[in-house]
C-alpha cells in the first residue's frame, strides 16, 4: 500500500530547515534528488560528524530531512546549528523508535531516491557520487546496497536468494541502502509490530513478495561506515531470533522451511540463546 507524501508536518514540536523558507530541490536530468534520512534521540555524541559527512560529499543534489524523537541532550541545539543544511527537521513530543522515525522521514521525501544515516554512523568520501553512478546506469532497478564498514570489516556484496534462510543476503545495513522513492511506496512502511528486525521484514516484503531488482556496490565502493553502540547493537540475540522465526510466517514462508530454519539456528547459536 502507498504511502501519503507530505511537505511538513502540521502539528510539530519544533521544526524548520530550507522548506520552512520555501526552498525546495528538485530531480534534474541525469542528477536525481536523493533523500536522506536521519531519525536520532538523544544522539548529540556523533550527530554532528553525521551531518558534516553529508555536506562534504561532492555530489549536492540531496536533501536531508531529520527526525528526532524528543531529545533531552544537546541534539535539538546541534539541529538548529545546521538549520541552513538541512532541507526539513522536526521534534516531536513522543517517540516511537527508530522505524517510526523511518516512516516519517519517508513520508517527507521528495527524491527519486531514499536513503538512511543514522545519527551515530557516517557517509563515506564520494559515496553519494558511486550511488548516482550506479542509479544512472541501471535506471529500471528498484534498489541499492552499498558496502558499509563494520569494526570488523566490509559487508559487500547481494545474494537475493539467501534472504529466504539467512540474514546473509544482503551486504549492507541502512546507511548502505538506498531505494528509488516509487519503489518504497509499494513496499510500504515499516511495520512498527517489529520491534528489533523491521528491517528484515521491510527487505522480505521488498524481494520475495514484491520480486523487486537490486544490485550491491563493488566491495571498493564505500557507501559508509557503521559505529558500534547503535540500536541494533543493543538488541538481544534472543529478540531478535524469535522476532525474525515470527517474520517469516507472518510473510507466508513454508512453515516446514522456518522449521528447519529455527532448529538449524537454535543449534548453531545455543549459547547465545541461553544468555
Amino acid at each position: 500500500m502507498k504511502f501519503q507524501l507530505i511537505d511538513k508536518f502540521e502539528n510539530a514540536k519544533e521544526e524548520g530547515g530550507l522548506r520552512i523558507n520555501g526552498k525546495l530541490k528538485k530531480n534534474e536530468e541525469n542528477k536525481p534528488l536523493i533523500s536522506i534520512i536521519t531519525t536520532v534521540k538523544n544522539g548529540d555524541k556523533y550527530l554532528q560528524e553525521a551531518i558534516d559527512s553529508l555536506n562534504s560529499q561532492d555530489y549536492k543534489n540531496f536533501e536531508h530531512i531529520i527526525i528526532d524523537g524528543g531529545s533531552t541532550d544537546n541534539t535539538l541545539s546541534i539541529i538548529k546549528r545546521n538549520s541552513k543544511k538541512i532541507d526539513y527537521w522536526v521534534s516531536l513530543d513522543h517517540d516511537k523508535g527508530i522505524y517510526d522515525g523511518f516512516n516519517l522521514g519517508m513520508k517527507l521525501s521528495k527524491g527519486n531516491y531514499l536513503g538512511f544515516l543514522n545519527s551515530d554512523d557516517k557517509l563515506a568520501d564520494g559515496a553519494l557520487n558511486t550511488l548516482v553512478k550506479y542509479i544512472n546506469k541501471n535506471p529500471s532497478i528498484d534498489f541499492i546496497f552499498g558496502s558499509v564498514k563494520k569494526h570488523w570489516g566490509i559487508l559487500h556484496g547481494y545474494k537475493p536468494w539467501k534472504i529466504k534462510w539467512s540474514w546473509g543476503f544482503y551486504s549492507s545495513h541502512s546507511t548502505g541502502f538506498f531505494i528509488k522513492l516509487l519503489s518504497a511506496q509499494k513496499v510500504g512502511l515499516y511495520n512498527l509490530n517489529y520491534k528489533y528486525s523491521a528491517d528484515y521484514d521491510y527487505f522480505f516484503r521488498m524481494i520475495v513478495k514484491h520480486k523487486m531488482i537490486g544490485v550491491g556496490t563493488k566491495k571498493n565502493e564505500l557507501f559508509g561506515y557503521f559505529r558500534r553502540g547503535g540500536f541494533s547493537s543493543k538488541i538481544r540475540f534472543l529478540d531478535h531470533f524469535y522476532e525474525e522465526i515470527k517474520i517469516r510466517i507472518d510473510n507466508g514462508q513454508n512453515l516446514l522451511l522456518v522449521l528447519i530454519i529455527f532448529v538449524f539456528k537454535y543449534l548453531k547459536h545455543i549459547k547465545k540463546l541461553k544468555l
